[in-house]
């Protein structure tokens, strides 16, 4: 899962260096912690946020496949 949302974030971005997927383990679920440079922000959220419901809607899916739950959190 980390992988899949380092790669569509990095290409998204202009500065795909400062890229950094970080995973927390919870109780339940896994969460993904995306950080991106801040002028890149913008392009990973979207207008309205749509990229970003986007993203965590392919993560879903790929995390059904393993009988996981998983949340992306941008931060």
């Amino acid at each position: 899962m980390k992988e899949l949302v380092e790669l569509i974030a990095k290409s998204l971005v202009d500065n795909p260096e400062a890229v950094q997927v970080k995973e927390v383990a919870g109780e339940q679920s896994l969460i993904l912690e995306l950080k991106v440079d801040p002028e890149d922000m913008g392009k990973v959220i979207g207008k309205q946020g749509r990229i970003a419901k986007a993203i965590r809607t392919v993560v879903k899916a790929a995390a059904v496949k393993d009988n996981k739950r998983v949340v992306v959190e941008i931060i």
